[in-house]
């Protein structure tokens, strides 16, 4: 049985490399899968077989979240630029373009800077601070 998931021989990638793979080819599955419910929903007319829908769309967004998770943890320099992004108000676009930014000046980063990207990535406050402390 083949597989078409990767673009280097299996043999010469390392488990984690191969995990990795999997665990990216899982996170395309739970996107196709909330775009397909999402059109079935559009056009269902049963109310009764919308809910069962809309109660498995929310199943695909659980995984999808705990599948993107688990790629953020791998790849710390990908967390940091996702932080610059999720969850952001202002222009996506414009956040992408800081973040990426952000992030590429730290992907070639000293042992320091790479710290220092590790410790953002596990700041839980996603860098916006404590709401308290922006009351006047």
């Amino acid at each position: 049985m083949g597989f078409d998931q990767y673009h280097e021989p299996a043999g010469e990638l390392s488990a984690e490399t191969r995990t990795f793979a999997r665990m990216c080819a899982n996170l395309t599955e739970e996107a196709e899968a909330i775009g397909w419910y999402e059109q079935r929903i559009s056009v269902e007319p049963d109310a009764a077989a919308r809910n069962i829908m809309n109660n498995s769309l929310t199943e695909e967004f659980k995984h999808f979240s705990m599948e993107l998770e688990y790629l953020l943890r791998a790849k710390p320099v990908w967390r940091a630029i996702a932080r610059g992004i999720l969850f952001q108000d202002g222009d996506i676009v414009a956040n992408g373009e800081a973040a990426e930014k952000a992030g590429s000046e730290g992907s070639g980063a000293s042992a320091a800077q790479s710290s220092t990207a590790a410790a953002a990535a596990a700041d839980p406050s996603l860098g916006i601070g404590s709401l308290k402390e922006s009351r006047p």
